[in-house]
């Protein structure tokens, strides 16, 4: 896993929906109206429903590259975007390697101290929800459903960027990888969140941006929505096709 918890991949693809063919191949399709219609019926069926945060609800792994760049800058070392997104992929000890390349020195906790001090900074600030998310946590909220948040990002992130954008208030609860004791290839988070709103796996319906996420959810009976997100589009259709179903835009259910 990398040093920011969540994929950060880069790859832009078009707004479809994924239908196969008589031989079972998969095609991209643009989503129509009856087709948004059944995915509104279809999640509408769920009590409680649960999002995890980066790349899903807010529009934040591009930041994480600029902070890499910050740390680059503020050392006088300018990187190519090439080089900026293998950075990005790095674990912490790869980085300080990396670092250490351009005759930049840092310890662990030196650089933890310092990137947490950018991201905080942004998450209470930059970052904004991705289209469609307050409206359709409005929507949830009008209907009565139980909205949790299961994220890699610590309380300290979660907090501000939910805050700032005005949508903190619509969620019952939060819980996060280091609550669970277990990243997002295993579905402790997921469990978590249930049993903390009270609901059966089978009653839940959890959104994600990432393959890992999206498979452990559904491994415990929960109905699984796969968020398009730029920096997980190389697993893109792998996504689609684990996911009980995909959207591109949070628009598509409102």
């Amino acid at each position: 896993i990398s040093k920011w918890q969540e994929l950060r991949r880069k790859r832009l693809r078009s707004p479809t929906m994924l239908r196969r063919d008589k031989s079972g191949t998969a095609q991209n399709v643009e989503i129509g109206d009856g087709d948004r219609n059944q995915m509104k019926k279809t999640t509408a069926k769920y009590e409680y429903v649960l999002f995890d945060l980066d790349g899903t609800l807010i529009d934040s792994n591009g930041v994480w590259k600029e902070i890499d760049r910050l740390i680059f800058e503020k050392n006088n070392v300018s990187l190519s975007n090439t080089e900026l997104n293998a950075a990005a992929a790095m674990n912490y000890s790869d980085f300080l390697g990396f670092l250490r390349s351009y005759g930049i020195a840092y310890t662990l906790d030196e650089l933890k101290s310092e990137l947490d001090g950018y991201a905080v900074i942004k998450y209470s600030s930059e970052i904004k929800l991705k289209s469609g998310v307050k409206e359709y946590l409005d929507k949830l909220k009008k209907a009565g459903k139980r909205i949790f948040l299961a994220t890699a990002s610590p309380e300290k992130l979660y907090a501000p960027v939910l805050k700032n954008n005005g949508v903190y208030g619509y969620f019952d609860g939060f819980v996060t990888t280091e609550e669970a004791g277990a990243e997002k290839d295993c579905p402790d988070i997921y469990l978590l969140a249930a049993k903390k709103s009270g609901a059966e796996p089978h009653n839940c319906a959890v959104f994600e941006d990432i393959l890992s996420g999206i498979k452990s959810a559904k491994s415990v009976g929960m109905f699984t929505v796969g968020v398009y997100d730029s920096c997980s589009a190389d697993e893109a259709d792998s996504i689609k096709n684990a996911a009980d179903m995909y959207i591109m835009d949070f628009k598509e259910l409102l």
